[in-house]
Protein backbone atom coordinates (compact mmCIF):
# COMPACT_ATOMS: atom_id res chain seq x y z
CA UNK A 1 0.00 0.00 0.00
CA UNK A 2 1.38 3.41 -0.93
CA UNK A 3 1.16 6.59 1.07
CA UNK A 4 -1.68 8.92 0.09
CA UNK A 5 -2.67 12.42 1.11
CA UNK A 6 -5.67 12.73 3.39
CA UNK A 7 -8.68 14.07 1.47
CA UNK A 8 -9.85 17.59 2.26
CA UNK A 9 -13.46 18.71 2.68
CA UNK A 10 -15.45 21.74 3.73
CA UNK A 11 -16.57 21.39 7.35
CA UNK A 12 -20.29 21.70 6.52
CA UNK A 13 -20.15 18.76 4.10
CA UNK A 14 -18.91 16.48 6.91
CA UNK A 15 -21.41 17.74 9.47
CA UNK A 16 -19.11 20.19 11.26
CA UNK A 17 -20.43 23.62 12.17
CA UNK A 18 -17.72 26.15 11.33
CA UNK A 19 -18.98 28.47 14.06
CA UNK A 20 -18.09 25.82 16.64
CA UNK A 21 -14.56 25.63 15.28
CA UNK A 22 -14.37 29.45 15.46
CA UNK A 23 -15.43 29.21 19.11
CA UNK A 24 -12.69 26.64 19.71
CA UNK A 25 -10.09 28.95 18.13
CA UNK A 26 -11.32 31.78 20.36
CA UNK A 27 -10.97 29.55 23.40
CA UNK A 28 -7.49 28.32 22.46
CA UNK A 29 -6.27 31.86 21.89
CA UNK A 30 -8.01 33.30 24.94
CA UNK A 31 -7.39 30.72 27.68
CA UNK A 32 -4.57 31.69 30.08
CA UNK A 33 -1.72 29.18 29.99
CA UNK A 34 -2.63 27.86 26.51
CA UNK A 35 -0.55 28.78 23.45
CA UNK A 36 -1.77 26.89 20.36
CA UNK A 37 0.67 25.96 17.61
CA UNK A 38 -1.48 23.81 15.32
CA UNK A 39 -4.93 22.28 15.00
CA UNK A 40 -6.22 19.61 12.62
CA UNK A 41 -9.68 18.05 12.67
CA UNK A 42 -10.52 14.94 10.64
CA UNK A 43 -14.20 14.00 10.26
CA UNK A 44 -15.50 10.98 8.33
CA UNK A 45 -11.96 10.48 6.99
CA UNK A 46 -11.65 14.03 5.61
CA UNK A 47 -9.53 16.91 6.89
CA UNK A 48 -12.04 19.67 7.63
CA UNK A 49 -9.82 21.96 9.73
CA UNK A 50 -6.08 22.57 9.35
CA UNK A 51 -4.36 25.59 10.83
CA UNK A 52 -0.93 26.60 12.12
CA UNK A 53 -0.13 29.65 14.20
CA UNK A 54 2.77 31.37 12.44
CA UNK A 55 5.72 31.04 12.68
CA UNK A 56 4.80 27.32 13.07
CA UNK A 57 4.19 25.68 9.68
CA UNK A 58 2.70 22.38 8.41
CA UNK A 59 5.91 20.79 7.15
CA UNK A 60 8.04 21.31 10.25
CA UNK A 61 8.18 18.39 12.73
CA UNK A 62 7.66 19.24 16.38
CA UNK A 63 8.64 17.42 19.53
CA UNK A 64 5.64 15.35 20.63
CA UNK A 65 6.87 14.29 24.07
CA UNK A 66 4.70 11.37 25.26
CA UNK A 67 2.56 11.12 22.15
CA UNK A 68 5.65 9.08 21.23
CA UNK A 69 4.41 6.36 23.58
CA UNK A 70 1.38 5.67 21.41
CA UNK A 71 3.60 5.15 18.36
CA UNK A 72 5.60 2.65 20.45
CA UNK A 73 2.34 0.91 21.34
CA UNK A 74 1.51 0.72 17.63
CA UNK A 75 4.80 -1.04 16.90
CA UNK A 76 4.02 -3.53 19.68
CA UNK A 77 0.58 -4.16 18.20
CA UNK A 78 2.07 -4.88 14.79
CA UNK A 79 4.43 -7.43 16.35
CA UNK A 80 1.51 -9.08 18.14
CA UNK A 81 -0.21 -9.33 14.77
CA UNK A 82 2.88 -10.98 13.29
CA UNK A 83 2.95 -13.52 16.11
CA UNK A 84 6.35 -12.27 17.29
CA UNK A 85 5.20 -10.68 20.55
CA UNK A 86 3.09 -12.26 23.29
CA UNK A 87 2.03 -9.64 25.81
CA UNK A 88 1.29 -12.34 28.40
CA UNK A 89 4.91 -13.50 28.51
CA UNK A 90 7.25 -12.17 31.21
CA UNK A 91 9.36 -9.19 30.19
CA UNK A 92 12.53 -11.01 31.29
CA UNK A 93 11.84 -13.76 28.74
CA UNK A 94 12.64 -11.28 25.96
CA UNK A 95 16.03 -10.58 27.54
CA UNK A 96 17.42 -14.06 28.30
CA UNK A 97 20.93 -12.65 28.70
CA UNK A 98 19.69 -10.78 31.80
CA UNK A 99 17.97 -13.78 33.41
CA UNK A 100 20.69 -14.51 35.96
CA UNK A 101 20.90 -10.86 36.99
CA UNK A 102 17.22 -10.35 37.87
CA UNK A 103 16.26 -12.17 41.05
CA UNK A 104 13.32 -10.21 42.46
CA UNK A 105 10.13 -12.27 42.15
CA UNK A 106 7.96 -9.30 41.21
CA UNK A 107 10.36 -8.18 38.51
CA UNK A 108 10.44 -11.71 37.13
CA UNK A 109 6.63 -11.94 37.10
CA UNK A 110 6.21 -8.63 35.26
CA UNK A 111 4.44 -9.29 31.95
CA UNK A 112 4.66 -7.28 28.75
CA UNK A 113 1.04 -6.24 29.24
CA UNK A 114 2.02 -4.71 32.57
CA UNK A 115 4.66 -2.44 31.11
CA UNK A 116 2.38 -1.61 28.16
CA UNK A 117 -0.23 -0.34 30.64
CA UNK A 118 2.10 1.42 33.12
CA UNK A 119 1.32 -1.20 35.76
CA UNK A 120 4.79 -2.58 36.52
CA UNK A 121 4.08 -2.51 40.25
CA UNK A 122 6.41 0.43 40.92
CA UNK A 123 4.75 3.19 42.88
CA UNK A 124 6.96 6.02 41.57
CA UNK A 125 8.58 6.99 38.28
CA UNK A 126 11.82 5.00 37.92
CA UNK A 127 13.63 6.61 34.96
CA UNK A 128 15.85 8.92 37.03
CA UNK A 129 16.90 5.99 39.21
CA UNK A 130 17.61 3.92 36.11
CA UNK A 131 19.84 6.69 34.72
CA UNK A 132 21.62 7.16 38.06
CA UNK A 133 22.84 3.56 38.00
CA UNK A 134 25.05 4.34 34.99
CA UNK A 135 24.17 0.91 33.61
CA UNK A 136 24.71 0.90 29.82
CA UNK A 137 21.58 -1.28 29.48
CA UNK A 138 18.59 0.65 30.87
CA UNK A 139 16.35 -2.44 30.69
CA UNK A 140 18.64 -4.29 33.11
CA UNK A 141 18.70 -1.34 35.49
CA UNK A 142 14.89 -1.17 35.38
CA UNK A 143 14.37 -4.88 36.01
CA UNK A 144 16.78 -4.71 38.93
CA UNK A 145 14.58 -2.13 40.68
CA UNK A 146 12.13 -4.29 42.68
CA UNK A 147 8.49 -3.15 42.32
CA UNK A 148 6.82 -2.15 45.58
CA UNK A 149 3.53 -3.79 44.55
CA UNK A 150 2.55 -6.81 42.49
CA UNK A 151 2.61 -6.05 38.75
CA UNK A 152 -0.81 -5.24 37.36
CA UNK A 153 -2.19 -3.84 40.61
CA UNK A 154 -1.34 -0.13 40.47
CA UNK A 155 -0.94 2.56 37.81
CA UNK A 156 2.22 4.67 37.88
CA UNK A 157 3.30 6.83 34.97
CA UNK A 158 6.73 5.35 34.36
CA UNK A 159 9.01 6.13 31.42
CA UNK A 160 11.01 2.95 32.03
CA UNK A 161 7.96 0.86 31.17
CA UNK A 162 7.64 2.38 27.72
CA UNK A 163 11.38 2.37 27.11
CA UNK A 164 11.42 -1.37 27.85
CA UNK A 165 8.40 -2.00 25.61
CA UNK A 166 10.19 -0.12 22.84
CA UNK A 167 13.38 -2.10 23.43
CA UNK A 168 11.45 -5.38 23.09
CA UNK A 169 9.77 -4.14 19.91
CA UNK A 170 13.06 -3.09 18.31
CA UNK A 171 14.73 -6.37 19.27
CA UNK A 172 11.93 -8.42 17.71
CA UNK A 173 11.58 -6.23 14.63
CA UNK A 174 15.30 -5.98 13.98
CA UNK A 175 14.75 -2.30 13.19
CA UNK A 176 14.29 0.99 14.99
CA UNK A 177 10.72 1.96 15.82
CA UNK A 178 10.72 4.57 13.06
CA UNK A 179 11.99 2.12 10.45
CA UNK A 180 9.54 -0.58 11.51
CA UNK A 181 6.48 1.70 11.55
CA UNK A 182 7.29 3.11 8.12
CA UNK A 183 7.94 -0.38 6.75
CA UNK A 184 4.78 -1.98 8.13
CA UNK A 185 2.48 1.04 7.76
CA UNK A 186 3.45 2.73 4.48
CA UNK A 187 -0.07 4.01 3.95
CA UNK A 188 -0.32 6.04 7.16
CA UNK A 189 3.38 6.79 7.77
CA UNK A 190 5.50 5.82 4.77
CA UNK A 191 6.17 9.42 3.71
CA UNK A 192 5.42 11.07 7.04
CA UNK A 193 7.96 13.40 8.61
CA UNK A 194 9.01 11.30 11.63
CA UNK A 195 12.34 11.70 13.41
CA UNK A 196 13.12 9.88 16.66
CA UNK A 197 16.13 10.55 18.86
CA UNK A 198 18.15 7.40 19.59
CA UNK A 199 20.05 6.44 22.71
CA UNK A 200 23.68 5.24 22.78
CA UNK A 201 22.49 1.68 22.08
CA UNK A 202 20.96 2.82 18.80
CA UNK A 203 17.37 2.45 20.02
CA UNK A 204 14.66 4.99 19.33
CA UNK A 205 13.68 6.42 22.71
CA UNK A 206 10.22 4.91 22.81
CA UNK A 207 8.84 6.90 25.74
CA UNK A 208 9.47 10.36 24.19
CA UNK A 209 11.69 12.34 21.78
CA UNK A 210 9.72 11.66 18.59
CA UNK A 211 9.43 14.69 16.31
CA UNK A 212 6.61 14.58 13.77
CA UNK A 213 4.23 16.85 11.92
CA UNK A 214 0.67 17.63 12.95
CA UNK A 215 -0.61 15.57 10.04
CA UNK A 216 1.35 12.55 11.29
CA UNK A 217 -0.30 12.98 14.69
CA UNK A 218 -3.69 13.07 12.97
CA UNK A 219 -2.81 9.96 10.93
CA UNK A 220 -2.04 8.04 14.11
CA UNK A 221 -5.47 8.93 15.48
CA UNK A 222 -7.18 8.06 12.21
CA UNK A 223 -5.51 4.63 12.12
CA UNK A 224 -6.97 3.90 15.57
CA UNK A 225 -10.34 5.46 14.75
CA UNK A 226 -10.54 3.00 11.83
CA UNK A 227 -9.59 0.10 14.16
CA UNK A 228 -6.30 -0.49 12.36
CA UNK A 229 -7.71 -0.34 8.84
CA UNK A 230 -6.30 1.97 6.16
CA UNK A 231 -7.68 2.34 2.64
CA UNK A 232 -9.65 -0.85 3.15
CA UNK A 233 -6.68 -2.95 4.29
CA UNK A 234 -6.31 -4.22 7.86
CA UNK A 235 -2.79 -3.15 8.83
CA UNK A 236 -2.93 -3.11 12.62
CA UNK A 237 -4.91 -5.88 14.35
CA UNK A 238 -8.36 -4.59 15.31
CA UNK A 239 -8.11 -6.56 18.54
CA UNK A 240 -4.96 -4.63 19.46
CA UNK A 241 -6.71 -1.31 18.82
CA UNK A 242 -9.62 -2.39 21.00
CA UNK A 243 -7.31 -3.47 23.84
CA UNK A 244 -4.99 -0.48 23.56
CA UNK A 245 -7.86 1.97 23.65
CA UNK A 246 -9.80 0.56 26.60
CA UNK A 247 -8.96 0.74 30.28
CA UNK A 248 -6.33 -1.81 31.26
CA UNK A 249 -5.63 -0.25 34.64
CA UNK A 250 -7.54 2.33 36.68
CA UNK A 251 -5.95 5.75 37.16
CA UNK A 252 -8.19 7.06 39.93
CA UNK A 253 -5.19 6.88 42.26
CA UNK A 254 -3.84 10.05 40.61
CA UNK A 255 -4.17 13.23 42.63
CA UNK A 256 -6.54 16.02 41.65
CA UNK A 257 -3.78 18.01 40.00
CA UNK A 258 -3.95 15.68 36.99
CA UNK A 259 -7.49 16.68 36.01
CA UNK A 260 -10.56 14.59 35.19
CA UNK A 261 -9.34 13.47 31.77
CA UNK A 262 -6.40 11.71 33.42
CA UNK A 263 -8.60 9.73 35.83
CA UNK A 264 -10.60 7.81 33.22
CA UNK A 265 -8.18 4.88 32.93
CA UNK A 266 -5.11 3.88 30.89
CA UNK A 267 -4.82 1.39 28.03
CA UNK A 268 -1.71 0.31 26.17
CA UNK A 269 0.10 3.67 26.01
CA UNK A 270 -3.18 5.51 25.41
CA UNK A 271 -5.21 7.49 27.94
CA UNK A 272 -8.96 7.21 28.27
CA UNK A 273 -10.73 10.57 28.09
CA UNK A 274 -14.14 11.77 29.18
CA UNK A 275 -14.80 11.52 25.44
CA UNK A 276 -12.98 8.82 23.47
CA UNK A 277 -9.29 8.16 24.07
CA UNK A 278 -6.04 9.91 23.27
CA UNK A 279 -2.32 9.98 22.70
CA UNK A 280 -1.05 12.61 25.12
CA UNK A 281 2.24 14.53 25.32
CA UNK A 282 3.55 17.11 27.78
CA UNK A 283 2.53 20.74 27.33
CA UNK A 284 -0.46 19.99 25.14
CA UNK A 285 0.44 17.60 22.30
CA UNK A 286 -2.62 15.48 21.52
CA UNK A 287 -4.17 13.02 19.13
CA UNK A 288 -7.78 12.86 20.32
CA UNK A 289 -9.74 9.91 18.96
CA UNK A 290 -13.53 10.30 19.15
CA UNK A 291 -15.19 7.11 17.87
CA UNK A 292 -18.68 8.27 18.82
CA UNK A 293 -18.22 11.28 16.53
CA UNK A 294 -16.10 9.57 13.82
CA UNK A 295 -13.51 12.28 14.36
CA UNK A 296 -9.87 12.88 15.22
CA UNK A 297 -8.39 16.09 16.61
CA UNK A 298 -4.63 16.69 16.43
CA UNK A 299 -3.14 19.51 18.49
CA UNK A 300 0.35 20.81 19.11
CA UNK A 301 0.85 23.61 21.60
CA UNK A 302 2.77 25.06 24.50
CA UNK A 303 0.26 24.77 27.31
CA UNK A 304 0.72 25.10 31.01
CA UNK A 305 -2.96 24.27 31.52
CA UNK A 306 -3.72 21.11 29.56
CA UNK A 307 -7.01 20.39 31.39
CA UNK A 308 -8.27 23.76 30.14
CA UNK A 309 -7.07 22.93 26.62
CA UNK A 310 -9.02 19.67 26.58
CA UNK A 311 -11.99 21.43 28.16
CA UNK A 312 -11.97 23.93 25.30
CA UNK A 313 -12.22 21.06 22.80
CA UNK A 314 -15.03 19.33 24.67
CA UNK A 315 -17.02 22.54 25.24
CA UNK A 316 -16.69 24.08 21.79
CA UNK A 317 -15.94 21.45 19.17
CA UNK A 318 -18.02 18.49 20.29
CA UNK A 319 -21.36 20.37 20.02
CA UNK A 320 -20.32 21.33 16.47
CA UNK A 321 -19.99 17.69 15.33
CA UNK A 322 -23.46 16.92 13.98
CA UNK A 323 -25.01 13.78 12.52
CA UNK A 324 -25.61 15.12 9.02
CA UNK A 325 -24.44 17.83 6.63
CA UNK A 326 -24.73 21.43 7.78
CA UNK A 327 -26.28 24.23 5.73
CA UNK A 328 -23.40 26.54 4.86
CA UNK A 329 -24.25 30.24 5.01
CA UNK A 330 -20.69 31.42 4.46
CA UNK A 331 -19.29 30.14 7.76
CA UNK A 332 -16.95 27.70 5.99
CA UNK A 333 -15.37 30.55 4.03
CA UNK A 334 -14.97 32.74 7.11
CA UNK A 335 -13.31 29.88 8.96
CA UNK A 336 -10.98 29.17 6.03
CA UNK A 337 -9.92 32.82 5.98
CA UNK A 338 -9.22 32.81 9.69
CA UNK A 339 -7.22 29.58 9.54
CA UNK A 340 -5.02 31.15 6.88
CA UNK A 341 -4.25 34.12 9.13
CA UNK A 342 -3.44 32.39 12.42
CA UNK A 343 -0.32 33.76 14.11
CA UNK A 344 1.25 33.97 17.55
CA UNK A 345 1.51 37.60 18.67
CA UNK A 346 5.10 38.77 19.16
CA UNK A 347 6.08 40.38 22.48
CA UNK A 348 4.80 43.90 23.02
CA UNK A 349 7.85 46.16 22.83
CA UNK A 350 9.12 49.43 21.39
CA UNK A 351 11.24 49.22 18.24
CA UNK A 352 15.01 49.33 18.47
CA UNK A 353 16.64 52.57 17.36
CA UNK A 354 18.84 52.71 14.29
CA UNK A 355 22.13 50.89 14.64
CA UNK A 356 24.07 54.04 15.56
CA UNK A 357 21.87 54.69 18.59
CA UNK A 358 22.96 51.55 20.40
CA UNK A 359 26.69 51.59 19.81
CA UNK A 360 27.30 52.49 23.45
CA UNK A 361 26.38 49.00 24.51
CA UNK A 362 26.07 46.87 21.37
CA UNK A 363 28.54 44.00 21.03
CA UNK A 364 28.76 43.82 24.81
CA UNK A 365 28.20 40.41 26.36
CA UNK A 366 25.49 40.50 29.00
CA UNK A 367 26.24 38.15 31.89
CA UNK A 368 23.64 36.10 33.81
CA UNK A 369 22.13 38.03 36.69
CA UNK A 370 23.57 36.63 39.91
CA UNK A 371 26.35 34.85 38.01
CA UNK A 372 24.24 31.92 36.74
CA UNK A 373 21.10 31.70 34.63
CA UNK A 374 18.98 29.69 37.04
CA UNK A 375 16.43 28.38 34.50
CA UNK A 376 19.03 27.62 31.81
CA UNK A 377 22.47 27.14 33.39
CA UNK A 378 24.13 26.39 30.05
CA UNK A 379 23.27 29.91 28.82
CA UNK A 380 26.35 31.91 29.81
CA UNK A 381 25.99 35.13 27.84
CA UNK A 382 23.81 37.25 25.57
CA UNK A 383 24.95 39.80 23.00
CA UNK A 384 23.08 42.24 20.79
CA UNK A 385 25.10 42.96 17.68
CA UNK A 386 24.78 45.10 14.57
CA UNK A 387 24.10 43.48 11.25
CA UNK A 388 23.73 44.68 7.68
CA UNK A 389 19.99 44.19 7.91
CA UNK A 390 19.58 45.60 11.41
CA UNK A 391 20.10 43.94 14.79
CA UNK A 392 20.82 40.35 15.81
CA UNK A 393 20.85 38.70 19.19
CA UNK A 394 23.47 36.09 20.00
CA UNK A 395 23.16 33.50 22.76
CA UNK A 396 26.37 32.07 24.14
CA UNK A 397 26.26 28.52 25.46
CA UNK A 398 29.22 26.38 26.53
CA UNK A 399 31.55 28.38 24.33
CA UNK A 400 29.20 28.07 21.33
CA UNK A 401 27.07 30.92 20.05
CA UNK A 402 24.06 31.06 17.78
CA UNK A 403 22.24 34.16 16.62
CA UNK A 404 18.94 35.29 15.15
CA UNK A 405 17.66 38.53 13.62
CA UNK A 406 15.87 40.74 16.15
CA UNK A 407 12.69 42.41 14.89
CA UNK A 408 9.90 44.29 16.65
CA UNK A 409 6.30 43.40 15.86
CA UNK A 410 7.14 40.36 13.74
CA UNK A 411 8.94 37.04 14.07
CA UNK A 412 12.32 36.66 12.35
CA UNK A 413 13.54 33.16 11.51
CA UNK A 414 16.99 31.62 11.83
CA UNK A 415 18.36 28.08 11.39
CA UNK A 416 21.97 28.13 12.53
CA UNK A 417 23.82 24.85 12.92
CA UNK A 418 25.03 23.69 16.28
CA UNK A 419 28.59 22.40 16.71
CA UNK A 420 29.63 18.75 16.57
CA UNK A 421 31.00 17.56 19.88
CA UNK A 422 30.83 14.72 22.40
CA UNK A 423 27.77 14.66 24.61
CA UNK A 424 29.23 13.30 27.84
CA UNK A 425 25.75 12.06 28.74
CA UNK A 426 24.70 9.02 30.67
CA UNK A 427 23.79 5.85 28.76
CA UNK A 428 20.17 5.94 27.69
CA UNK A 429 19.99 9.72 27.98
CA UNK A 430 18.93 11.75 24.99
CA UNK A 431 21.66 12.90 22.66
CA UNK A 432 23.23 9.51 22.01
CA UNK A 433 23.45 7.71 18.68
CA UNK A 434 21.42 9.43 16.04
CA UNK A 435 21.15 12.76 17.89
CA UNK A 436 22.82 14.47 14.90
CA UNK A 437 24.91 17.10 16.54
CA UNK A 438 25.61 19.73 13.94
CA UNK A 439 21.95 19.80 12.85
CA UNK A 440 20.20 23.18 12.53
CA UNK A 441 18.43 24.74 15.51
CA UNK A 442 15.38 26.52 14.04
CA UNK A 443 14.24 29.54 16.05
CA UNK A 444 11.99 32.55 15.63
CA UNK A 445 12.85 35.77 17.44
CA UNK A 446 10.97 38.99 18.21
CA UNK A 447 11.35 41.77 20.76
CA UNK A 448 12.46 45.31 21.47
CA UNK A 449 12.57 47.86 24.27
CA UNK A 450 10.58 46.78 27.34
CA UNK A 451 11.61 49.95 29.21
CA UNK A 452 14.17 52.72 28.66
CA UNK A 453 16.82 50.56 30.32
CA UNK A 454 15.82 47.00 29.35
CA UNK A 455 15.59 45.02 26.14
CA UNK A 456 13.29 41.98 25.98
CA UNK A 457 13.03 39.36 23.28
CA UNK A 458 11.40 35.94 22.94
CA UNK A 459 12.84 32.90 21.18
CA UNK A 460 10.55 30.17 19.85
CA UNK A 461 12.38 26.88 19.35
CA UNK A 462 10.29 25.84 16.38
CA UNK A 463 10.83 22.07 16.49
CA UNK A 464 9.70 22.01 20.12
CA UNK A 465 6.78 23.51 22.03
CA UNK A 466 9.05 25.90 23.94
CA UNK A 467 9.48 29.68 24.26
CA UNK A 468 12.38 31.39 26.07
CA UNK A 469 12.05 35.01 27.19
CA UNK A 470 15.25 37.00 27.73
CA UNK A 471 15.55 40.44 29.32
CA UNK A 472 18.82 42.39 29.03
CA UNK A 473 19.33 45.12 31.63
CA UNK A 474 21.38 47.87 30.03
CA UNK A 475 22.97 49.62 33.05
CA UNK A 476 23.99 46.39 34.80
CA UNK A 477 25.01 44.56 31.60
CA UNK A 478 23.13 41.48 32.91
CA UNK A 479 20.31 39.32 31.60
CA UNK A 480 17.53 37.11 32.93
CA UNK A 481 15.99 34.21 31.00
CA UNK A 482 12.73 32.41 31.72
CA UNK A 483 10.95 29.49 30.06
CA UNK A 484 7.20 29.66 29.54
CA UNK A 485 7.38 25.84 29.76
CA UNK A 486 10.71 24.35 30.71
CA UNK A 487 12.02 21.65 28.34
CA UNK A 488 12.11 18.17 29.82
CA UNK A 489 15.46 16.35 29.81
CA UNK A 490 17.47 18.78 27.68
CA UNK A 491 20.28 20.66 29.45
CA UNK A 492 21.33 22.72 26.39
CA UNK A 493 19.61 25.08 23.97
CA UNK A 494 21.55 23.51 21.12
CA UNK A 495 19.69 20.23 21.72
CA UNK A 496 16.31 21.79 20.97
CA UNK A 497 15.85 20.48 17.45
CA UNK A 498 14.69 17.39 15.59
CA UNK A 499 17.31 14.79 14.69
CA UNK A 500 18.26 14.96 11.02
Amino acid sequence: MSYYALPMSAPSVQGVEAEGVQALLDALEGTPGVEPHSLMVVRHGHVVVAGWWAPYVPERPQLLYSVSKSFTSTAAGLLVGEGLLDIDRPVISYFPELDAEVSDSRSRSMLVRHIASMASGHTEETWDRVMETGDPEPVRAFLRLPPERDPGTVFTYNQSCTYTLGAIAQRLAGKTLTEYLKHKLPGPFGSSEMRWTRDPLGRDMGYSHLHATTETVARLGLLYLQRGSWAGEQLLPARWVDEASRTQVATNNLDDGWGEDWKQGYGFQFWQSRFGFRADGAYGQFSLVLPEHDAVVAITSQSQNTPALLGAVWDNLLPALLDGPVTDTGADSRLRDRLGQLALPPPVAEPLPSAGGLQVWADTTFAPEGGTCEEQPSLTGVRVVTDVGGWRIALVEDGWSFSAPLSTGTWSLSEEHQPKRGTGKAPGAIGGAGSDEGAPVPVACAGGWESPVSLRFDLLFLETPHRLSVTCKIPEKTFEAHWATKPLAWPRLSDLHAPA
